[in-house]
């Protein structure tokens, strides 16, 4: 029975926008029940993608509301829905295994697990990568954004922190998953941020520490100088996290470098680099130290980006000691959607799902 709970959840992560693909050895199914009991599955797959309270739960799924919200708010501090309280009023939420369980699971994280969650990754990543809209995109270092060009507000890594009224830093889970693995680089660990429009939203959690605005800044300029890329969710409005990263630890920056997949599928971007061959002294800071997705290369006199790699974060940008590189504006710029709904529905188009039933 209790694996039979175990495969159902398993379809129905796989039957959201983000999928959850079956493997050989079935390294998906020890996963979830790592994470789950098999009630807890159960539970989970009576949810949807928007917010519902466990007495409107209880009816629409003919569950008994007794013992429900409690239920319900252990899988929250577990990592295994997403939930917010308003008031007195709890909400609560399925989400898909990326972003979602798999970031959840940062207090939890053990080297069992992450071997597990690298096991995984080939065939998550194989297929996730697949399709778009991509799940992140680059906010680029705003200070090399060219001035010359009005940038949107979700291009501006400020319009998300002046947009938030809570903030929390936490470790990247990235990076925990290959510290377990004895794999992890030197960068900093306590680097990724969670950020919400209501105050005290992040009093009460156990993945991180609540940060002021101000910190929260510090922490980019922190990011920048480490050589680490602003990631966010892909959507024009409603972004609730920023993701520092490097590209020998982070899932989404290793699938161009390790899985071989093309940038422009991996993540969004409205930017990419140039570097004028006249100004560059060939010194290889930018190639070196900087470029987290192997985008520069040497050429006979001068280093080169190779665009169809290059993720516009920047970072070549701001340390290059001749001035020689610069952000360039997309032409062929598609704006990502509206919303996180709005993602879910075109990546369902995207992959011929129907998702109606989880909304």
């Amino acid at each position: 029975m209790s694996d039979e709970s175990y495969h159902k959840l398993a379809k129905v992560l796989d039957s959201l926008p983000n999928g959850f693909p079956s493997t050989e050895s079935g390294v998906e199914i020890r996963l979830l029940k790592k994470i789950f009991q098999p009630d807890e599955a159960e539970i989970f797959c009576d949810l949807k993608l928007k917010f519902e309270t466990a007495k409107k739960i209880a009816k629409r799924t003919g569950r008994p509301l007794e013992g429900l919200e409690e239920k319900l708010t252990s899988m929250w501090e577990k990592g295994q829905l997403f939930g917010v309280q308003l008031g007195d009023t709890k909400l609560f939420r399925i989400v898909p295994w990326a972003f979602g369980i798999y970031e959840f699971q940062l207090p939890f994280m053990d080297r069992e697990m992450a071997e597990m969650c690298e096991e995984f990754m080939k065939a998550y990543g194989r297929q996730f990568f697949d399709k778009t809209p991509q799940l992140m995109r680059v906010i680029p270092i705003e200070k090399e954004i060219p001035a010359r060009h009005e940038a949107l507000n979700y291009e501006k890594v400020s319009s998300i922190i002046e947009n938030g009224l809570s903030f929390q830093l936490m470790d990247c889970i990235c990076k925990k998953e290959k510290s377990l693995l004895d794999q992890r680089c030197g960068k900093p660990m306590d680097i990724c941020m969670g950020i919400a429009p209501v105050p005290d939203f992040f009093d009460n959690s156990r993945t991180g520490r609540v940060i002021s605005k101000e910190e929260a800044y510090g922490i980019l300029k922190k990011a920048e100088e480490a050589a680490l890329v602003h990631l966010t969710w892909n959507v024009e409005n409603g972004h609730y996290f920023i993701c520092n990263c490097c590209g020998c630890c982070c899932g989404v920056l290793r699938g161009i470098n390790e899985l071989g997949i093309p940038a422009s599928k991996v993540v969004d971007s409205d930017y990419y680099a140039v570097i004028d061959p006249e100004q560059c002294t060939a010194c290889g800071l930018c190639a070196d130290e900087r470029c987290q997705v192997r985008a520069i290369e040497p050429g006979e006199e001068a280093y080169r980006v190779v665009r169809e790699k290059c993720i516009g974060c920047g970072l070549c940008v701001s340390t290059c000691p001749s001035e020689a590189i610069r952000l360039m504006r997309k032409e062929e710029r598609v704006p990502p959607p509206a919303d996180e709904m709005e993602w879910y529905d075109q990546r369902a188009r995207v992959r011929g799902m129907d998702i109606s039933a989880f909304k």
